[in-house]
């Protein structure tokens, strides 16, 4: 399985994601530091939304496979910018948590992530785990290996460079 990077504000469900994935009870953990799964990196959300921070985010990611930009559904504001896939190191998807919240917005979330240049958006429920189980799939589908020669053919033809 490949290891996702989750990156995103204070409760927004990354620690629960990892439960769900894990299969293990969800209940509620405050991640005080970046802790490394065997699927994901967790990070709190304060590196996201603290400027002194947000460097440690790219340093970590560089440990992942998969960079996952979550939101939960309910949102009160976009954390990030358009077009951060600028910067990514990886893939770039996005995960909507919270789907089922009294003011859940899903399509004003998923227009940020779309944004944002992710290339893939899951919507998911940590509690019921509705969703969890594509998600998973997604992370468990063999990527093939980048050369440098494929990466730079792909860019030449205006392709994400690891498409």
């Amino acid at each position: 399985m490949q290891k996702l990077f989750l990156c995103g504000r204070t409760e927004a469900g990354k620690t629960s994601l990892t439960q769900a994935l894990k299969g293990e009870n969800v209940h509620y953990e405050k991640t005080q530091y970046v802790k490394t799964w065997d699927i994901t990196i967790d990070t709190p959300g304060e590196y996201a939304e603290t400027k002194r921070l947000a460097f440690a985010l790219g340093i970590f990611s560089f440990d992942s496979d998969i960079i996952g930009l979550l939101c939960s559904a309910d949102e009160p504001y976009n954390l990030f910018d358009p077009a951060i896939i600028g910067v990514a190191t990886r893939p770039l998807i996005g995960i909507i948590t919270k789907i089922d919240e009294p003011n859940a917005n899903v399509p004003m979330v998923r227009g940020w992530l779309e944004e944002a240049g992710c290339e893939r958006i899951f919507e998911v429920n940590n509690i019921t785990g509705e969703g969890v189980e594509e998600l998973r799939e997604y992370l468990e589908e063999d990527k093939k290996p980048l050369s440098l020669e494929y990466v730079m053919e792909n860019q030449r033809k205006g392709l994400k460079d690891w498409a």
